[in-house]
C-alpha cells in the first residue's frame, strides 16, 4: 500500500547503519556494565536506563536509516514522523539512559565553559525550534534534501540542539543546576509556541511547497541517497510518474505531515507538562510537611514543656 514492495532489503533497512547501531548498543552495554566497575565513583546503570537508551537508539535508527527514513523521502507525512521521532522521542530516551558519571565524563571533555550559553533555556529553545523551522522553508528544505553532506550535517546539528533543548527538562546531573517546576512549565509552553508558525505554514499552504515531493525529477534526484542508480533510472524503475503521483502528488500529504508533527509535539510536551506539574506539586507538599508547626517555638505555646510547668 505504501509502495515498500518497490524497494530492496538494503534500501529499507540500511544494513551498514544497522551494524553501526548494533556496535553502539554493544559498546554502551560494556560501558555501563563491566567497564563501569573499573571507574571510580561510577554508579551502575539501572535496567530502566538500559531500556531507555536502547529504545532511543532503535527509534533513531528507524527514523534515520530504516523504513521511516525511506518513506520520508517519498511522502512528506512520513518525513514529519521521522523528524518527530528523531528530535522529540529519541533524544530524551538516550539522555535518560546515560548514567550521571558518563555525562560528567562527556562534559569534562567538551568545552562547556565557552559554549555553556547554548544550554540556557531560552537560547536552546530558540536555537532548536529556529533551525527546525528554517529547515522547513521550501527553498532550504529542497536544497538540503538534494545535498547529502549538507543534509547529514544539518541533521546532526538538529540532534545536538534538540538535546540542548531537552537538557532543561531532563538534566541528568543531580549536582547540576535544576530548573524550578514553574520554569519548566514556562519552557514547555515556549517550545509549543515556537514550533507553531512552521506547522501553520505547512498545514494552511494552498499548494504543495516542496519540489522534492511534487516534482518527479527532483524527487528522483533526492531518492539517489536512499536507493542506488541515477535519477532517471530511479524514476523509470519505480514506474515513472504514475508511481510518483500515487504516492505524493497532492497537498493533502503535506497538510497531514504538518498536522502530525504538531500533534506529536503537543502530545509529548503535554505529557511532560503533566509530569513536571505532578513532580512540582509533590515537592511543594513535601516541603509543607517538613515545615515546623506555626507557633511551635513560642514560649507560651501549648507544645512548650516549659510553659506547661
Amino acid at each position: 500500500m505504501l509502495g515498500l514492495q518497490y524497494f530492496s532489503f538494503e534500501d529499507l533497512w540500511s544494513p551498514l547503519t544497522l551494524a553501526l547501531c548494533l556496535i553502539i548498543a554493544a559498546a554502551y552495554l560494556v560501558l555501563v556494565g563491566p567497564f563501569s566497575e573499573k571507574v571510580k565513583g561510577a554508579e551502575p546503570a539501572t535496567t530502566g536506563q538500559k531500556v531507555m537508551f536502547l529504545a532511543g537508539l532503535a527509534v533513531l535508527y528507524l527514523a534515520q536509516a530504516g523504513p521511516f527514513n525511506l518513506l520520508g523521502h517519498v511522502m512528506f507525512s512520513f518525513h514529519m514522523i521521522s523528524m518527530a521521532l528523531s528530535y522529540l522521542v529519541a533524544p530524551p530516551l538516550m539522555m535518560k539512559g546515560l548514567p550521571a558519571w558518563v555525562w560528567r565524563s562527556i562534559l569534562r571533555w567538551l568545552p562547556t565553559r565557552q559554549f555553556s550559553f547554548l544550554a540556557h533555556p531560552i537560547v536552546a529553545a530558540v536555537l532548536f525550534n529556529g533551525l527546525f523551522s528554517l529547515y522547513h522553508l521550501p527553498v532550504v528544505h529542497d536544497y538540503v534534501m538534494l545535498n547529502f553532506t549538507v543534509h547529514r550535517l544539518y541533521y546532526i546539528v538538529l540532534f545536538i540542539t534538540s538535546m540542548l533543548m531537552w537538557w532543561t527538562l531532563l538534566n541528568p546531573l543531580p549536582e547540576g543546576r535544576q530548573a524550578s517546576g514553574l520554569s519548566k512549565i514556562g519552557f514547555i509552553f515556549l517550545n509549543m509556541v515556537l514550533l507553531t508558525p512552521a506547522c501553520g505554514l505547512i498545514i494552511f499552504a494552498s499548494e504543495p511547497l516542496y519540489q522534492t515531493y511534487s516534482n518527479p525529477a527532483v524527487w528522483a534526484e533526492a531518492m539517489r541517497y536512499c536507493v542506488s542508480g541515477d535519477s532517471s533510472t530511479i524514476l523509470r524503475s519505480f514506474g515513472g510518474p504514475t508511481f510518483f503521483n500515487f504516492l505524493s502528488s497532492t497537498k493533502e500529504d503535506q497538510q497531514v505531515g504538518g498536522i502530525l508533527m504538531k500533534f506529536i509535539q503537543e502530545g509529548i510536551f503535554v505529557s511532560m507538562l503533566a509530569y513536571v506539574f505532578s513532580q512540582w506539586y509533590r515537592k511543594e507538599r513535601r516541603e509543607e510537611d517538613d515545615d515546623p508547626i506555626p507557633g511551635g517555638g513560642n514560649e507560651q505555646g501549648p507544645l512548650n514543656p516549659v510553659a506547661k510547668s
